[in-house]
């Protein structure tokens, strides 16, 4: 097999693309889709700061890779949510890979911020993990991200988290959802502009790009993603990609022509949280400090037990 591109031996072939590359051309072709994906959806520019939410997985560490190649202000964000037999390693491969490249990565704790890690917030709060993963991450990201004055967060999803999310989205007919899918979020008061760079590149791509480089990254999944939605939603396309090459691409590109189609969901009215000052839909405190309020309220119960018990 050789590349497409020198006629050299290829290590990778790429059906969706047409194309079977080498290690350079591979590189080459990665790090070109994110630099051509920052040019066109206007994410950011080379004067601003970019935080890179980072998972100690393979995208997360390769955007973080090229983004700071590339020359941009980046710098990482790790937090360490206390999930039992995953969390320690994820953060030391996340850690590993900062110090051996100069990087700085600040790395905060879910205990500490909130006063439970997720294990711990599965078992005190209402909700599936996932989701309240989703919003005490969403929550702490953009907090930091703003305090630090970063103009851009930066996420690693790839082309296969992309196709997977629009097609739950399609399936359910979700227009606010639809309207929303995007490369780009725009930041809006104290909410952070928020930015897709690799949303072309599919994870085969972004797997082949770690090892050519030599980035060392955590294999492990989540324990809590077992029986994941989007776990499934990834299955069908690959099956259909298997048999029609192309599938996830195509699906992604044609929908971002049509986007505009959907009907956007109304504006939300957002206020400062009375508790911690961070944007918020709701009615008083936003969700994160209700949750913190909970985990504070079991662990007085807890006290008031023991001293009873005493």
């Amino acid at each position: 097999m050789r590349c497409s591109v020198c006629g050299r031996e290829a290590v990778i072939k790429l059906r969706h693309a047409g194309l079977r590359l080498c290690p350079e051309h591979l590189v080459a072709r990665v790090e070109k889709e994110v630099a051509s994906a920052i040019r066109r959806f206007r994410m950011f520019s080379p004067e601003e700061r970019i935080l890179v939410a980072i998972s100690g997985g393979k995208d997360s560490l390769a955007l973080w890779h090229i983004l700071a190649e590339l020359g941009y202000r980046v710098d990482g964000l790790y937090i360490d949510l206390g999930i039992a037999g995953y969390s320690a390693p994820s953060r030391e491969a996340s850690e590993d890979f900062a110090r051996a490249r100069g990087l700085t990565l600040h790395v905060v704790s879910l205990a500490a911020e909130l006063g439970a890690s997720l294990d711990e917030l599965t078992r005190l709060a209402r909700g599936k993990t996932c989701s309240l993963c989703g919003t005490v991450k969403r929550y702490l990201m953009n907090k930091l991200a703003w305090e630090g004055e970063y103009q851009a967060l930066a996420t690693g999803h790839n082309l296969d988290d992309e196709a997977a999310t629009l097609l739950g989205n399609v399936l359910r007919w979700d227009e606010g959802y639809l309207a929303r899918q995007y490369p780009v979020l725009p930041g809006e008061g104290k909410l952070v502009r928020k930015v897709k760079p690799m949303v072309f590149l599919s994870e085969r791509e972004m797997a082949a790009y770690c090892l050519i480089r030599g980035i060392e990254y955590l294999y492990q999944d989540c324990p809590h993603a077992e029986g994941a939605r989007s776990i499934a939603l990834k299955d069908v396309l690959n099956r259909l990609e298997d048999r029609y090459p192309s599938t996830k691409i195509s699906f992604l590109r044609q929908f971002l022509k049509v986007r505009d189609r959907f009907r956007p969901p109304a504006p939300v009215v957002l206020h400062d949280c009375p508790s911690c000052g961070m944007p918020t839909a709701a009615e008083g405190p936003c969700r994160f400090c209700r949750l913190k309020d909970t985990v504070a309220r079991h662990a007085s119960r807890v006290t008031e037990d023991r001293g009873a018990a005493a």
